[in-house]
């Protein structure tokens, strides 16, 4: 019988903005994961995604691993150089998807910048009314993740799909059916949110989790506050924060969300640089501990 514990894989994101995705994936790719993520912050620099896409099947080859979701970072929403490659990038991963075996692209929505969260919404349904289309007529998931990229409800320069009342706003503005999240519990903890009673109600909008943690500082904040010279709060590798990755899989199963939880490294305080893999490779193996591995035995 399949392995029913892989209705949930666990692998990592691979940066695609230098060419070498394919490579890197084949540095990796027999170190236990399960899926990537290849991304590009702001610009795909005019690559070829389609040879780009069938170089990194090929280089998995007879893996059980899969590309489930492409990553497109930046602000789509303005048009200055830089967003608008951005949002010809968007374009192209969701007309290339395929090419990587992938059904989702997903990214930060854009913002109009310096302005209210809500002053966005008008030119957030223009953009993404039209790309939702594209996507959906190639079969195609649009997830926005839930990144504040240091902005809030008065001002920001990236994304405004950070919080609840904000996806409340989006999905009636874009009610379509292929317009969701990409969701990570760090990014609800680094304001403070549970994020557990949040997948009980917003995991249906789910196409894709991130792999990352947060470490709350709770006696920094008890003497210091959150706005004081102090940081409060760290952004961790799964394994090294305070998430309990159990609860959140058990949650994620119960909603019945399958899919891949692909973690994004390069932020803990810790296992970063010469560490990097050290900690990504502790968090594969704790996110599968947590999600339950492999059966010696079928489970009859």
């Amino acid at each position: 019988m399949s392995n029913p514990a892989k209705s949930i894989r666990i692998g990592t994101m691979v940066s695609g903005n230098k060419g070498d995705a394919a490579t890197r994936i084949g540095e990796i790719a027999d170190m236990g994961f399960e899926s990537f993520e290849p991304f590009f912050w702001q610009t795909t620099k005019g690559q070829d995604l389609a040879e780009l896409g069938k170089r990194c099947l090929g280089t998995i080859g007879d893996r059980d691993i899969t590309i489930s979701t492409l990553g497109m970072f930046g602000n789509p929403l303005e048009e200055t150089a830089i967003d608008l490659e951005t949002l010809q990038g968007w374009k192209d991963c969701i007309d290339n998807a395929h090419h990587f075996g992938a059904t989702c692209v997903a990214g930060f929505t854009g913002r109009i910048r310096g302005k209210p969260l809500t002053d966005s919404l008008p030119r957030y349904k223009q953009i993404w009314s039209e790309l939702a289309k594209r996507a959906a007529d190639k079969g195609v998931k649009i997830a926005f993740e839930n990144c504040a990229m240091d902005g809030n409800w008065a001002s920001g320069d990236w994304n405004i799909a950070h919080n609840p009342d904000a996806w409340e706003l989006i999905f009636n503005e874009t009610p379509d059916d292929n317009i969701g999240l990409e969701w990570e519990p760090c990014h609800q903890m680094v304001y403070l949110i549970d994020p557990l009673p949040q997948i009980r109600k917003w995991a249906h909008k789910f196409f894709h989790v991130h792999g990352k943690d947060a470490t709350i500082r709770w006696e920094v904040i008890k003497e210091h506050g959150i706005f004081g010279k102090e940081k409060f709060v760290f952004m961790r590798t799964p394994g090294f924060g305070d998430s309990n990755w159990t609860d959140i899989i058990s949650e994620l199963r119960l909603a019945g969300w399958s899919g891949s939880i692909d973690i994004e490294g390069w932020h803990d305080p810790v296992y970063r640089d010469a560490l990097e893999m050290t900690g990504q490779v502790y968090a594969l193996n704790h996110l599968k501990h947590a999600r339950g591995g492999e059966f010696v035995v079928d489970p009859i």
